[in-house]
């Protein structure tokens, strides 16, 4: 890997000190860095403006995370404005290790702790005081303030499916078709079971998005948060794989309820129309055939 000296001459402004940077890589919207000076480590994310308001995002749902003191994330240790409306995130450097036979069970815990915290939103509801994203697609959030079965209809309708729909410009129309019809169905849909309850969800928790410190500790990041039913959360960690073993036991012992197979079905159909969103290929028929599969089993 190429090593440079402070590419970024602002780190030095902002943190004191001179700073080694070594390139780690780039994604769609930023490049990486590890920040070295001394024995102190940072890895930072830079992004041009397009992608700048993802790192804003970014910071803030890991410091609304942070708030609750119950599931570990990297700390935010400064986000800088750069001229030209560009972005500097500097996060805490955590070393992952494999996870070990007892991760699941903790992380199903900490989970757990976060979802039993009141819902930070106020007045309570659902949403969040700010727009983010979901993956590289803008995640609306704006809040219903009633903490009701009719606010999250009202907010999961809107914010989730109809945001999605809306982006699916140049898919089938009979994908945006169905996804009408299941929100026409959400009353049905949530007929039996259990009323969601707002709590502070992650929002993007795929198996990629968690891990293990080397003292055992689980860890999340890149989140998409808000105030949310938390089994939306449980349901995304089913989409793309499957929770570490003992997570389900270890959620449900600390007092957490897992979504049903069709509660579990409505919520991950927001995070398929995302990937056909940003992929399109076999995510839109994915996408498509559980739509119809939901508003036909009304």
């Amino acid at each position: 890997m190429q090593q440079v000296q402070e590419p970024l001459p602002e780190l030095g402004e902002l943190l004191g000190g001179r700073w080694q940077l070594q390139a780690l890589g780039a994604s769609a919207f930023c490049d990486t860095w590890e920040a070295r000076q001394g024995r102190e480590l940072l890895f930072l994310k830079s992004a041009a403006e397009a992608g700048a308001a993802m790192l804003r995002a970014e910071a803030d749902g890991l410091r609304a995370l942070a708030a609750t003191r119950t599931i570990r994330v990297p700390a935010v240790q400064a986000l800088l404005e750069r001229p030209g409306g560009g972005a500097i995130l500097a996060l805490e450097w955590l070393q992952l290790a494999r996870p070990d036979a007892e991760f699941g069970f903790r992380f199903g815990e900490a989970l757990a702790a976060l979802h039993a915290q009141p819902a930070p939103l106020q007045p309570a509801g659902f949403g969040w005081d700010r727009d983010n994203y979901i993956g590289a697609t803008p995640q609306r959030n704006t809040p219903v303030q009633a903490a009701t079965l009719t606010g999250w209809i009202a907010f999961y309708a809107d914010a989730r499916l109809a945001a999605m729909r809306d982006r699916l410009r140049h898919a089938p129309g009979d994908l945006r078709t169905a996804v009408d019809a299941v929100i026409a169905a959400l009353p049905q849909l949530f007929a039996d079971g259990q009323p969601p309850r707002p709590a502070l969800i992650h929002g993007d928790l795929w198996q990629g998005n968690w891990g293990m410190l080397a003292d055992g500790t689980p860890v999340v990041f890149d989140p998409a948060v808000s105030c949310s039913d938390p089994q939306a959360e449980l349901a995304m960690t089913e989409l793309f794989g499957s929770p570490p073993r003992g997570f389900r036991e270890a959620y449900a012992h600390a007092g957490g309820a897992w979504p049903d197979l069709r509660r579990t079905q409505l919520y991950q159909l927001y995070h398929l129309l995302n990937h056909a969103v940003l992929f399109g290929g076999t995510y839109v028929q994915q996408a498509l055939r559980s739509a119809r599969a939901l508003s036909e089993a009304r």
